[in-house]
C-alpha cells in the first residue's frame, strides 16, 4: 500500500511545500537514495573491478549488488543482461547501433509517432549512414497507436520494432503485447523505451519478450546520469560493442582486440559507481512497496487528475479521447494562454509542471500545437496536489481573461 504522506517525509526537496508535478521529467530523491550514494563517496570511493584492496572490493560488491537488484526489478534471467549506461538516451542509442550492425541499405525500422527524440534521432543518423528506411505506425481517431496498421505499414525487410512503452508527452500506454507479437511473427528484433513505464508498473522483460529494454534511474527515485540497457543474453555474442576502452577487453594488441564477456563487454570505462549504487537503492525502495501497489496508486491518482482537468472548460487534454489507456501524465492546453505562461504562473503558486514540446516534436505537429503544459504524477503526489493545480489554473485563466 502506498502512503504518500509518509513517503513525502522521506523526500527532502518537498520540505519547501512545492506541489511537484514534473516526475515524467525527473523524480525527486528519497533520503535513503541520497544516503546510499553518500556512503560510497564517504566510506569506499574506490574504482570497481580493478583493485584487490578492501575499498575497491567493497565498491565492486556494492556495484554488482545493484546490478542484481535491477535484474530482479525487471525480471531479467541473468545479471549480465543488465548493462549500466548514462540513461535511457544512451541506452537507446546503443541498442540502435547494435541492431544496425546487421542492417543493410533498404532495410527498415518501425517506429511510432509517440517516440521521444531519443528513439527517433539515432535511427535518423543510421538512416543517413546506411540507407535504412524509417516507417511510422499511424495514430487512430481516438489518439492511440494504430495496431491494425502494422501489417500494412511494414515491409519484407523491416528488421526492427522500436517503440515506447508509455509516451512521455501524453501518457498513452502502448499496446505492447500486440505489437511485440506481430513483430515476432515477422522475425523482427524489439527495442522498448521504458523510461516512463519502469517507474510506474511491474516490468518483466521475459514476459514482454523484448530484445532490448531501456530506462533511467532518475525517473524512478534514483540519481541522474545512470540507467540500464537490458540485452537478451542470446544476442551477446552476435553484437559488437559500440564503445571501446578500458574494462571491456580481454586482450589488446596494436592492431586488434578481443572482448570480455558481458556485461563488461558493453561497459567501457569507469562507470557512474555512486549513481549505480543509488539506482540499486531506488529500486529497493520501490520494491518495499511493490510495483503493483505503485501502479494502482498512480492509476487512481491519474483518474483524479484527468477528471479535475476536464472539469475546467478552458482546459483541453491531448492524447486519448477516453483516457482509458493514459497513465500518470496529462498534457494539456489552456484557451488563449501559451503553455509557458501557464507554467510560469503555476511556478509562482509553488506548483512545478513542464511546458514545451517534451522532446516529442513529431507528436506536437500531429496534434497541431507547438507545445503543451504537462502535469505528471508519482508516489509522493496526493489529491491535494491536484486540487492545488486546479485552483492555480483557475487563477491563470482569470489573469489572461479579465475582460
Amino acid at each position: 500500500m502506498i502512503d504518500s504522506h509518509s513517503i513525502r517525509k522521506n523526500i527532502p526537496a518537498l520540505a519547501n511545500g512545492v506541489a511537484y508535478l514534473d516526475s515524467a521529467s525527473t523524480t525527486l530523491k528519497p533520503q535513503t537514495v541520497i544516503d546510499a550514494m553518500n556512503a560510497y563517496y564517504q566510506e569506499f570511493p574506490a574504482n570497481v573491478h580493478r583493485g584487490v584492496y578492501h575499498m575497491s572490493e567493497r565498491a565492486t560488491a556494492a556495484y554488482e549488488h545493484a546490478r542484481e537488484q535491477v535484474q530482479h526489478f525487471v525480471n531479467a534471467r541473468f545479471p549480465e543482461e543488465i548493462i549500466f549506461t548514462s540513461g535511457t538516451t544512451e541506452s537507446l542509442n546503443m541498442a540502435a547501433r547494435m541492431c544496425a550492425q546487421s542492417m543493410r541499405k533498404g532495410d527498415s525500422v518501425l517506429l511510432t509517432y509517440f517516440e521521444h527524440h531519443s528513439n527517433i534521432v539515432p535511427w535518423q543518423l543510421i538512416a543517413q549512414e546506411k540507407g535504412v528506411e524509417l516507417l511510422y505506425l499511424p495514430v487512430t481517431e481516438n489518439g492511440e497507436i494504430d495496431v491494425e496498421a502494422f501489417d500494412r505499414i511494414i515491409k519484407p525487410n523491416t528488421k526492427i520494432l522500436a517503440v515506447t512503452h508509455i509516451s512521455n508527452a501524453s501518457g498513452i500506454v502502448s499496446p505492447l503485447s500486440q505489437l511485440v507479437a506481430k513483430a515476432r511473427a515477422h522475425g523482427m528484433r524489439v527495442i522498448v523505451d521504458g523510461a516512463q513505464s519502469a517507474p510506474h508498473m511491474p516490468i518483466d522483460v521475459q514476459a514482454l519478450d523484448v530484445d532490448f529494454f531501456a530506462c533511467s534511474a532518475h525517473k524512478m527515485l534514483g540519481p541522474t546520469g545512470v540507467g540500464l540497457l537490458y540485452i537478451r543474453k542470446e544476442l551477446h555474442d552476435s553484437i559488437e560493442p559500440v564503445v571501446g576502452g578500458g574494462s571491456m577487453i580481454r586482450e589488446v594488441s596494436l592492431h586488434s582486440s578481443t572482448w570480455a564477456d558481458a556485461p563488461a563487454k558493453f561497459e567501457a570505462g569507469t562507470p557512474n559507481i555512486a549513481g549505480v549504487i543509488g539506482f540499486g537503492a531506488a529500486v529497493s525502495y520501490l520494491h518495499s512497496f511493490g510495483m503493483d501497489a505503485v501502479n494502482a496508486y498512480i492509476t487512481q491518482l491519474s483518474k483524479k487528475l484527468y477528471t479535475t482537468l476536464e472539469s475546467l472548460p478552458y482546459i483541453h487534454i491531448l492524447g486519448s479521447s477516453s483516457h482509458e489507456h493514459q497513465h500518470g501524465i496529462a498534457s494539456f492546453i489552456m484557451d488563449g494562454v501559451h503553455p509557458h505562461d501557464v507554467a510560469t504562473i503555476l511556478d509562482q503558486e509553488h506548483l512545478a509542471v513542464r511546458a514545451g514540446h517534451h522532446c516529442a516534436q513529431p507528436l506536437m505537429k500531429l496534434w497541431g500545437v507547438p507545445a503543451t503544459t504537462r502535469a505528471s504524477l508519482y508516489i509522493y503526489n496526493t489529491t491535494e496536489d491536484i486540487e492545488r493545480l486546479k485552483y492555480a489554473l483557475e487563477k491563470v485563466y482569470s489573469i489572461f481573461h479579465r475582460n
